[in-house]
């Protein structure tokens, strides 16, 4: 009949061996966009005002840079994690493989424009440049 009991034999990873990591990242991801939207929302409603030059001045400081890197790294690969199960499910053949390279094109330009941003407020201190 097998090896094992039926148990065993759905006890592995799946068919592609990798489900549980993939789903434990993105759970990881969820908790950790939890956490940094409140630290957002929080940093924000705290602010004495609401203008572009104090949320400019804000940005530059290393304790609100650093954590906005992380709240766009993270929103990003949750983002990319999330798509890439909707396109294995729905999409088959070649779509499958094209749209799997939009997404990560996507989440690599969208990324990257929002770290040089936030970078730049920080690096230029806030000042306009």
């Amino acid at each position: 009949m097998g090896t094992g009991t039926e148990l065993g034999r759905v006890r592995g990873l799946g068919a592609a061996k990798h489900g549980p990591q993939h789903w434990w990242h993105q759970r990881l991801t969820a908790g950790g966009n939890l956490v940094l939207i409140v630290w957002l929302l929080a940093s924000i409603a705290l602010l004495p005002g609401h203008d572009y030059a104090s949320v400019r001045g804000w940005l530059a400081s290393p304790w609100a840079a650093v954590p906005m890197l992380l709240l766009v790294l993270n929103t990003f690969y949750h983002f990319r994690l999330g798509l890439q199960i909707v396109i294995e499910d729905y999409q088959h053949g070649a779509s499958r493989v094209a749209l799997m390279l939009l997404v990560n094109l996507f989440v690599v330009a969208a990324g990257a424009t929002a770290i040089f941003a936030i970078l730049k407020i920080a690096f230029t201190g806030g000042s306009a440049a």
